[in-house]
């Protein structure tokens, strides 16, 4: 079983970007992914698996009782 959380990407360098996960931000892989500055990802062991839409994301924080 894989657990992986969504995060806002900020910046993009090549095929690396900030993630911004609530206020904490760290690095990502994205070269699998087609994704953009603003875009929702979800990050597993640092690389972006899947991009998700805004409330997808909003609902996964929820549940996890993050803001």
């Amino acid at each position: 079983m894989c657990l992986a959380f969504p995060g806002k990407i900020t910046e993009i360098n090549d095929e690396s970007a900030i993630v911004d996960y609530g206020g904490i931000r760290k690095s990502a892989n994205i070269s699998f992914v087609d994704c953009a500055v603003g875009d929702w990802i979800l990050v597993h062991v640092g690389f972006a698996i899947e991009t998700v839409d805004e409330k997808q994301a909003r609902d996964m924080y929820n549940l996890l009782g993050s803001s």
